[in-house]
């Protein structure tokens, strides 16, 4: 019989320690998956380091996982046992350590699950799940309530005559955002590096414009102009006042106003046409595209497995060392953990 295991976290701000942990079991409209890689994501360490969401202790944090199904819960129909998938967790709103990914097993929503086509490695796909959703959360949400309010993504969308800028373009959910916006037939102009701009090209952007230039709010409102079409708003993948905010706003006002998608808490003085949304990434919305869109746009190439990924080691001892290299920073790149 296979035994699980999984890395703890005993406390705010105490580190990962390894151990037994109890089999998850194929509750109804949930899998068990058999975890292959997992992926790192800024809330991992930020629940670690200061307790965001956690409501007691021990929890299992990791959203993103790639694996085999070997239990299906009653009422899933869209995989079945011995099935390559992704899945994006939702521990942070069950508090169940069964719903972990930083494990050798977990259970996981059918709801967010994809199946992997056979030429996609797992860590490849491990990158997608929860930078997905973000993605989608912010770009298909109402615009009455401060998203962007595209049409869903398709194999051959027809021309929305839109146009976003996606703020902190290289980020996972940077690429994301511009990959699912460009598959709504939506321009893309995106912020990076210089360094980045030719991996902002490659998830679709049209236009990449450097965030460290004084002139990047000009240059911006120029790129968008020069693209045309009618400006949706700007989905922000960095959220934070001294980095995005501080220009994300002025390029609204400039542009006449719009929406604000961001993955942090929302700016609070905003012009009077400006209107905010803050991205929950758990979301029913997102649901009919992992079920009728993921699988058959990795097949064919449309959605790519963007940010790469860098496996920055193996086994559940190597949780802490990813937390700790994605709190200095990454850009372009997705740490994940072999399993």
């Amino acid at each position: 019989m296979a035994t699980n295991q999984a890395a703890f976290l005993d406390g705010e701000g105490s580190r990962f320690r390894v151990g037994e942990a109890p089999m998850p079991q194929a509750e109804p409209g949930r899998i068990v998956i058999r975890n292959r890689f997992t992926a790192v994501n800024p809330a991992d360490w930020k629940v670690q380091d200061n307790g965001f969401f956690i409501r007691g202790y021990p929890i299992v944090v990791g959203e993103d996982v790639a694996g085999d199904v070997v239990d299906v819960g009653e009422g899933v129909t869209n995989v079945k046992r011995g099935d390559r998938v992704i899945a994006h967790l939702d521990n942070l709103a069950t508090q169940k350590v069964e719903h972990g990914g930083f494990a050798l097993y977990c259970s996981a929503p059918a709801g967010t699950v994809a199946i992997v086509p056979s030429n996609i490695s797992y860590a490849d796909a491990s990158v997608l799940p929860t930078a997905f959703d973000t993605a989608a959360v912010g770009l298909y949400s109402q615009a009455s309530q401060g998203f962007l309010g595209l049409p869903f993504p398709s194999a051959d969308p027809p021309p929305s005559g839109k146009t976003i800028v996606v703020w902190g373009g290289s980020s996972s959910v940077g690429a994301l955002a511009t990959q699912l916006a460009v598959a709504s037939g939506v321009k893309v102009i995106a912020t990076a590096s210089e360094h980045n701009f030719d991996f902002c090209k490659k998830c679709g952007a049209s236009e990449v414009i450097s965030y460290k230039k004084a002139s990047v709010v000009d240059d911006v409102v120029a790129a968008v102009k020069s693209v045309g079409g009618t400006f949706a708003g700007v989905y922000d993948a960095v959220s934070l006042e001294d980095q995005s905010y501080k220009h994300a706003l002025p390029i609204l006002e400039r542009l006449g106003g719009g929406n604000l998608a961001t993955v942090l808490p929302s700016p609070k003085d905003v012009a009077s046409n400006v209107k905010c949304g803050n991205i929950l990434c758990i979301s029913p919305l997102t649901h009919p595209l992992w079920k009728d869109y993921v699988t058959k746009a990795l097949e064919t190439g449309q959605l790519k497995c963007l940010p790469e990924p860098v496996v920055i080691g193996k086994g559940l001892e190597s949780c802490q060392t990813g937390l700790d290299e994605n709190k200095k920073g990454v850009s372009a790149k997705k740490l994940v953990i072999e399993l």
